[in-house]
């Protein structure tokens, strides 16, 4: 496997004509570690969380032109429901929302659209999100429902605050309101977010993260059991996990299918997960533009922090050239970011996000480096590929 710093020589020298600042990938990278979610599914199919990816070169590359997919990785997990229509729009045929959705304009639209109602799926956890839906139009429509997958012991919770449905009696309910308002109800959710989205390298991790995955097993398999009683066939999407416990949900007989979106770029939050080993895909550099004092460099942008609990670990991770360290007074700024170490005056240095889809907020397109070993050429740019951002889209 190659290394990181080989991974961005090979995309510093595909780029080298290019100014700074820019985003860049790593091709083989991305390809070995669609590979690798595919290995750690174990035949369970995958579906892509496109928040974590915000490019329709990358969906496209994990999916298929067409944004189909195969029977091993296949479906987008949309987080807006304009982004899923626009999706639909251009050929995928099977969008899950990973969030419930208050868009009046948008069910409208969902409503109106024979393709896009046999192709979306809304998500769902409490009767008012389908009272809206339903009143805007949106009669008909799929919904999977979400189900609280966090790990409560006495009065502490573990996990992210999501559905607050938490259990199959909670989940009935809402089900057998949707069949009543005529909606389709194909389906249930678990976002185990305290196995998925810590690394291993917290203490005590490891006791909350097989606490949540037994509790799972029977709760996934008791939500599927009732909503079979609700609408009398066995649900179509049992879904759970993300790229940190890609593997271990997959496992789960009861589990029809995983979601991994951050696999494929590994940001730097990643970089300390025992489950499997990460190679970076995705890098962005800029340019050194002053020398402040001695030992110090500072280069223009880089204030690009990851969305969670505001920290050090929320900043982008310098790469290369090693051994840059941010001031513990500056961090990463609005247009510029100084930092402990020496980079000429012209120069460049790469890094990565601490998170994955939200770089591409920040650039309007991707330069996709391939190796071209065979060719013998050297590393080149093949594509480029616009962002969500490039292509005049942002969803939220």
């Amino acid at each position: 496997m190659a290394r990181t710093s080989d991974t961005v020589d090979a995309i510093g020298a595909a780029t080298a004509h290019l100014d700074p600042p820019l985003a860049a990938l790593h091709l083989p990278s991305l390809r070995a570690n669609v590979a690798d979610l595919r290995r750690r599914a174990g035949g369970t199919r995958i579906r892509i969380a496109s928040k974590s990816v915000r490019c329709r070169g990358v969906l496209a590359e994990a999916l298929g032109a067409g944004l189909r997919g195969d029977d091993g990785v296949r479906g987008i997990m949309a987080y807006s429901l304009s982004e899923a229509l626009w999706l639909v729009g251009h050929g995928c045929d099977d969008v899950l929302l990973g969030y419930p959705t208050v868009d009046r304009a948008a069910l409208a639209r969902l409503g109106a659209d024979p393709t896009a109602l046999a192709a979306v799926t809304l998500m769902v956890d409490d009767v008012r999100q389908l009272e809206i839906a339903h009143a805007a139009g949106a009669v008909g429509a799929r919904v999977c429902v979400d189900v609280d997958a966090s790990l409560r012991l006495g009065p502490i919770h573990l996990g992210v605050r999501r559905s607050p449905l938490r259990g199959p009696d909670d989940v009935e309910a809402v089900a057998r309101r949707a069949v009543e308002l005529g909606f389709r109800v194909v389906g249930a959710m678990f976002y185990e977010a305290q196995v998925a989205g810590v690394q291993d390298n917290v203490r005590g991790i490891g006791l909350v993260k097989r606490a949540s995955l037994r509790r799972l097993l029977g709760l996934r398999e008791a939500v599927a059991a009732r909503l079979a009683d609700v609408t009398g066939r066995r649900p179509e999407i049992v879904n759970s996990g993300g790229s940190g416990s890609l593997a271990e949900s997959a496992a789960d007989p009861a589990v029809t299918e995983v979601t991994a979106g951050s696999g494929l770029f590994v940001p730097g939050l990643f970089d300390h997960y025992r489950s499997f080993t990460p190679r970076p895909a995705l890098f962005f550099a800029l340019p050194a533009v002053r020398t402040p004092a001695r030992g110090h460099t500072t280069f223009l942008y880089g204030g690009y922090p990851a969305s969670g609990v505001p920290g050090w670990d929320r900043l982008p991770v310098p790469v290369r050239p090693a051994g840059l360290r941010y001031l513990p007074r500056e961090g990463a700024g609005e247009v510029q970011t100084p930092v402990r170490g020496d980079v000429a005056i012209g120069d460049r240095a790469w890094w990565r996000h601490a998170k994955a889809g939200e770089l591409c907020e920040r650039f309007d397109a991707i330069h996709v480096v391939d190796d071209d070993e065979a060719g013998g050429s050297g590393p080149r740019i093949v594509e480029t590929w616009p962002t969500y951002r490039g292509e005049g889209k942002c969803f939220g």
